[in-house]
């Protein structure tokens, strides 16, 4: 983590005690609230529950902390993506999407965007840049890919892109604001579902947007407003507890990753090992430069189906689950959701368990597989 990160991580627990009066709480408290006080002229105050709440209020203030720019939080991750979307684009516009990143995003661009008259094209991450960047309204990047963990170059996209009058959005969900700084990169927005690490416990739902372009904070506030795709005062008191311990939970779980992915690539019975931190990845020497760490996320690919099923399953310590990011370790088979990935390919997500403890478990289930 770079000096700046590490200064930053090490003020995020702090940012409070500036407003803080004496005889004040400490921690955060939850504000569970639909109207206001609000006699006389309402400027300047806390109107409505569909406008303001100071929960939500605290949780930007720590996010935007993190990724150095305004932030504008949402309920979900997608919640944010779609956002982008519809506060930013016109029928005829044209955006581009990684065709092997979150399939959703791709489902909501074909189901929604395309009826109101937009296009949308696709490209392979690893070769996002073949063809450029002409004529497009919004260019949509996602790396590390999920789930396969690809990579492109954000720094030379959002130049190429931004010159071509585009603008630039990176998901950087897999990697939170302290293993890689798109914005920093020259993206002109950053999105992310917090659900995932940022929150880091498995319990609510939350996303958010960060640019800092005023104009772009400015719609997006809006289409918030408007819209109502608000996010729960309970669900911004979780994520802003969990953003407090982020740091340590972030560092152990990327460590305990790279550990792991460099035993699992010495097993001659994976048919794949995809870690950005091994050398043998495809785009590692770009992973170097771009990323602050390797992340939390590896791909594997067991022989069959019938194996990574066997695998998840027999392994004490792998919660078998949708998402990542968690304080638990989790896996899944990614080709049960349609994704174009092996049927034994298996996206792990490495937790915060013992690394010792953590690699027994799943040496043992893999041995036990058959």
């Amino acid at each position: 983590m770079t000096d700046s990160i590490s200064s930053r991580a090490a003020s995020l627990p702090h940012l409070r005690r500036a407003e803080l009066a004496k005889g004040d709480p400490v921690p955060l408290p939850l504000t569970m609230a639909a109207i206001y006080n609000l006699p006389g002229d309402p400027k300047g105050f806390a109107q409505y529950g569909r406008f303001d709440n100071p929960t939500w209020h605290a949780v930007e203030a720590l996010l935007g902390h993190l990724e150095d720019a305004p932030c504008v939080a949402f309920p979900s991750g997608m919640a944010a993506i779609s956002a982008v979307f519809m506060a930013l684009l016109k029928t005829g516009d044209r955006i581009l999407l990684p065709s092997d990143g979150y399939y959703t995003t791709r489902v909501f661009s074909e189901r929604f965007l395309k009826p109101l008259g937009m296009e949308v094209d696709m490209r392979p991450t690893r070769s996002f840049s073949d063809g450029g960047f002409a004529g497009y309204r919004i260019v949509f990047v996602e790396t590390p890919s999920n789930p396969g963990l690809d990579i492109c170059d954000i720094a030379g996209i959002s130049a190429a892109a931004k010159a071509a009058g585009a603008i630039v959005v990176v998901d950087n969900t897999t990697m939170t604001p302290l293993g890689q700084r798109p914005l920093d990169l020259g993206a002109d927005i950053v999105v992310a579902a917090d659900t995932k690490a940022p929150n880091g416990h498995s319990d609510t739902l939350f996303g958010h947007a960060a640019s800092r372009d005023p104009a772009v904070v400015a719609a997006l506030l809006e289409w918030r407003k408007l819209s109502g795709a608000i996010p729960g005062p309970f669900e911004a008191w979780l994520v802003h507890r969990g953003l407090e311990t982020l740091d340590v939970r972030f560092d152990r779980m990327c460590s305990s990753a790279e550990t792991i992915a460099h035993r699992l690539a010495a097993r001659k019975d994976l048919v794949s090992v995809v870690f950005p931190g091994l050398e043998d990845h495809p785009s590692h020497n770009l992973a170097r430069r771009q990323m602050l760490r390797f992340g939390f996320l590896i791909g594997l690919t067991l022989p069959s189906e019938g194996a990574a099923e066997r695998f998840i399953d027999g392994c004490a310590l792998l919660q078998p689950a949708t998402s990542f990011g968690g304080v638990h370790s989790s896996a899944e088979r990614r080709a049960r959701w349609g994704d174009a990935v092996a049927p034994g390919f298996v996206r792990l997500s490495v937790g915060c368990e013992p690394v010792e403890e953590l690699w027994r478990a799943i040496d043992g289930a893999l041995n036990g597989v058959g």
